[in-house]
């Protein structure tokens, strides 16, 4: 793995699941890591104590808050988008609240987040967005509006790669299928669907999330921008 000794690297959505896997990598490898939360305090707590990371209260639906905490972070060498809510069921029945909270947390606090953390963010930097498998593929029913939202980072993941390309700063999306996390748990009651569709039939860990993003983070992909990157075990294949 590469050392990030040096580099500032801030993560939001970091207390919990794929945000504190990759939290733990990236200090672990040398990294002044700050990363923030909306409801989790008490692990945010025990993460930030665990690792030596800064942890930082946002609400990722809330662009002022977001973008204040972004900005206020200072220049950041690395900007991770974990930030994520899954809203399933009939779309004819679904609370239209639900999906519009959902939207705002995954698509405009994805967008404006990474706007922000470019505006100071030296050459060479790396913004990398966590986003889904379900960008690219949708095999069961009442996901349709939590697939949109993952397909529109695609592109705007490809529109930021241009606008940032001549600065070095690369833009990619991380897509994972199912992963052990108290949102999709391995022993969960879809486990067995969704490995029926697998080509590796298990759910993948947050670990396996977060050597991706360090790798995409490090030098050696510095010509990889614009891109999706899907961890899925071949749910997608």
């Amino acid at each position: 793995m590469p050392n990030f000794s040096g580099k500032r690297i801030m993560v939001i959505g970091g207390s919990r699941g794929i945000g504190a896997a990759i939290v733990k990598a990236y200090a672990a490898e040398g990294g002044d890591v700050l990363f923030t939360y909306a409801g989790s305090r008490e692990a945010a707590e025990a993460l930030a104590k665990s690792t030596g990371a800064r942890a930082i209260h946002s609400d990722a639906a809330v662009r002022d808050s977001l973008v204040a905490a972004v900005r206020d972070a200072g220049p950041i060498d690395i900007f991770v988008y974990n930030a994520g809510l899954l809203v399933a069921g009939d779309p004819l029945t679904l609370d239209p609240d639900a999906i519009d909270r959902m939207i705002d947390v995954n698509i405009r606090g994805a967008y404006h987040a990474s706007v922000e953390a470019a505006r100071a963010m030296p050459d060479g930097g790396r913004i990398l967005i966590i986003g889904s498998v379900n960008g690219d593929r949708m095999p069961f029913a009442g996901l349709a509006g939590y697939a949109m939202t993952k397909s529109a980072l695609q592109g705007m993941a490809r529109g930021l790669a241009r606008d940032f390309g001549a600065r070095g700063i690369t833009v990619n999306v991380i897509q994972p299928g199912p992963t052990d996390t108290d949102m999709n748990p391995a022993n969960g009651p879809l486990a067995d669907q969704m490995h029926s569709v697998m080509a590796i039939r298990e759910h993948g860990t947050s670990e396996d999330v977060a050597s991706l993003t360090l790798y995409l983070s490090g030098p050696a992909a510095r010509g990889i921008t614009g891109a999706m990157h899907t961890i899925d075990g071949g749910f997608g294949a």
